[in-house]
């Protein structure tokens, strides 16, 4: 038996190969859209991608199951358990078998058996792994984002991001029972999940990459009950606010994207400073500039948006693009063939093009805003009228906020700006100032004389 593991760091996303060394079959669980890296080891170890599976429909990237299929002929594999989360509707044209709970999938000598774990989604299947040239017990099991390592998956998501009614709390009963089962495997099953640290899948997921059925037992703090109420309100509370890309990606996976063959790649573009300022003005437009927010805030284009590249890159954008509006990027051009891989990731097709840092230094009006320490906001305060506003989530503003400090969480705040004075300077801030970076650009666009608090609410209690 053949393991391969893939990392998008991006989006904290895993996706693995399985291949039988006998017959040169390989399996790829839980594909992305870009397909190249599987293409390529495939390539080099010489095997035949054969198979796409599915573990469910997800939330946050663009499957690549169709796109294998497109381009290799790999037949799809996927839960046809679970219908209320309305199932798959792949092009007919493209090969596919829908899996029930007990189904063995053949890839050469290894058998990946189809095991419904629910609670995460409806339709949620682990996959046991059995190398059956050589055993007859499983080895370990694909859980995808049923199981991680540390942490379980959220069963929110079809409830905040595509509006299911009381779907947390019959997921949450779901995944408890779905978890009583999965404890009666051997101590030594490896565990290999979805997702690691940073994905909004859960609320606590470990770095490691693996795990093992003995080690969760024992620390995974979602395992350590045995009442279901009990369970489910753990589970529910504090699960961080899903990005809105979710619901997106909730609306493309069930029938896949468009291939990648067919989505325009987005050209570098060789224009001025003032021709970007137009496009940055213009409605359904948006202009991102990837520069760091140093560089941002001493000198920047009116209209333009400030999300670092590559610091929480596909989340930001998942959380304030416009699906809708024609994008244009400024980056350097040793990021963009990366940063194309992470729009379409996502789902974001709508590049138009790239434009260099450059042309910022050729357009007429140019704006800024000035980064200041929390004393230095705290005496500025005391002089004039300040409106400071806290972007953070929730969550941590409950935990606690500068005083006089008005709540907008950054992804709010497009459109709830208009609770601010439009007469009075706004000083911004998140935790430590990389949120507050894009959220001074977004308040620079409506109008507002801007501060960026460095440091954020952490310098801010250091030095209270």
């Amino acid at each position: 038996m053949y393991l391969k593991y893939f990392y998008d760091k991006h989006l904290a996303q895993a996706s693995y190969m399985v291949g039988c060394q006998k017959t040169g079959e390989a399996a790829i669980i839980d594909p992305s859209r870009n397909i190249e890296p599987y293409l390529t080891v495939a390539r080099e170890e010489g095997y035949v991608i054969k198979i796409a599976i599915e573990t469910h429909i997800h939330a946050d990237f663009v499957s690549g199951a169709t796109e294998l299929a497109y381009r290799t002929g790999a037949t799809i594999y996927h839960s046809v358990e679970g219908e209320e989360n309305g199932g798959y509707q792949f092009d007919v044209s493209l090969p596919q078998q829908g899996l029930k709970h007990g189904d063995i999938v053949e890839v050469g000598n290894v058998q990946l058996k189809a095991i419904h774990t629910p609670g995460h989604t409806p339709e949620h299947m682990s996959y046991e792994v059995t190398d059956s040239a050589n055993a007859e017990h499983p080895i370990g099991i694909f859980t995808g984002d049923f199981v991680f390592a540390g942490d379980v998956g959220r069963p929110d998501l079809l409830e905040k991001s595509v509006g299911v009614k009381n779907s947390a709390g019959i997921g949450a009963s779901q995944l408890f029972h779905s978890l009583n089962k999965f404890k009666k495997y051997a101590d030594y099953i490896q565990i290999w999940p979805g997702h690691g640290a940073g994905s909004s899948c859960g609320k606590s997921l470990g770095a490691v990459p693996t795990s093992t059925v003995g080690y969760e037992k024992m620390v995974n703090q979602a395992f350590q009950f045995n009442e279901e109420q009990k369970f489910i309100d753990f589970l529910l509370d504090g699960q961080p606010e899903p990005p809105a890309y979710f619901t997106k990606m909730k609306e493309v996976n069930p029938s896949g994207m468009t291939p990648l063959s067919e989505v325009p790649a987005g050209v570098q573009m060789q224009v001025d400073g003032n021709k970007a300022a137009e496009l940055a003005l213009e409605k359904q437009t948006m202009v991102v500039d990837t520069r760091n927010s140093n560089d941002y805030s001493s000198r920047n284009i009116p209209g333009t948006i400030n999300i670092p590249f590559p610091d929480s890159f596909a989340e930001w954008m998942g959380r304030l693009a416009n699906y809708e509006a024609n994008l244009y990027i400024i980056a350097e051009p040793y990021h963009t063939d990366e940063i194309r891989t992470v729009l379409t990731a996502i789902g974001l097709d709508s590049l138009k093009g790239f434009l260099p840092p450059s042309v910022i230094q050729t357009a007429e009006k140019i704006r800024f805003y000035q980064n200041k320490t929390p004393k230095e906001v705290v005496h500025e305060q005391k002089s004039k009228d300040l409106q400071i506003v806290d972007v953070r989530y929730q969550d941590e503003w409950e935990a606690g906020h500068i005083p006089d400090a008005k709540h907008i969480p950054l992804h709010k705040l497009l459109h709830e700006s208009d609770k601010l004075s439009a007469n009075l300077p706004v000083a911004v801030h998140c935790a430590s100032g990389k949120r507050s970076a894009i959220a001074s650009s977004i308040l620079l666009n409506q109008g507002y004389e801007v501060i960026n608090i460095s440091g954020g609410y952490n310098r801010w209690k250091e030095e209270e």
